[in-house]
């Protein structure tokens, strides 16, 4: 693929995940929205999707991006330049709200008990790229207005579900700026990324078997 080709679809992952991950860190991680802080990272990803889905496809998520190629709708030389812009995107937020947003704010290590927070991560991942399959790479529902909005309410729908128990990533982009961050100790990284790509892989399987 050409430099031209993909270069466009590069930069709205960035856009896309650094916004996303930077309304985690600062509206959840840091507390500026308080008990909205689900809500303002379901809108955020929401207009994300709306804005670039046309561009990228508006994965966001390296778990997204394996499961779409997976399906066969993204090729394979995009899989690796994606999930590089995801993490660096995520990780780039996360130093931003840390130093320039909440410069000098300290933040506690998420503490996590591991099946459950693996079952959170597992279920919620499985239910989000499940949803991305269906509502924005089926034929079924071509053309479809509602794909941005359905997205981000499972988004929503899991924050508020299990986000004390895992703390709500459902995203390996996400879990490293959790990481960045310090929310997320590496020892730890395994209980969201593990399930996370499991998951993903499984939501494929589901999608073919149900299309």
């Amino acid at each position: 693929m050409s430099d031209n080709r993909i270069r466009p679809k590069l930069i709205s992952e960035f856009i896309g995940t650094f916004f996303l991950a930077l309304t985690i860190c600062t509206a959840a991680v840091h507390g500026s929205a308080g008990q909205l802080a689900p809500f303002a990272i379901a809108s955020t990803l929401m207009v994300m999707i709306y804005s670039v889905g046309h561009i990228s496809g508006a994965h966001f998520n390296p778990a997204v991006t394996i499961a779409i190629w997976l399906r066969g709708a993204c090729e394979k030389d995009e899989v690796s330049p994606y999930i590089a812009t995801q993490i660096f995107a995520g990780a780039l937020a996360a130093l931003i709200s840390e130093n320039i947003l909440f410069a000098d704010t300290s933040v506690t290590a998420l503490q996590m008990e591991t099946t459950h927070a693996v079952g959170a991560e597992f279920l919620y991942t499985f239910a989000l790229v499940y949803v991305i399959l269906n509502v924005a790479t089926s034929e079924a529902t071509e053309g479809n207005g509602y794909f941005g909005a359905s997205i981000a309410l499972v988004v929503l729908a899991g924050a508020l579900t299990v986000g004390d128990i895992s703390g709500g990533s459902f995203n390996p982009a996400v879990t490293g700026a959790l990481f960045v961050s310090g929310v997320i100790e590496a020892t730890d990284l395994w209980i969201h990324l593990l399930p996370q790509v499991s998951a993903g892989l499984l939501a494929v399987q589901a999608f073919k078997a149900t299309q």
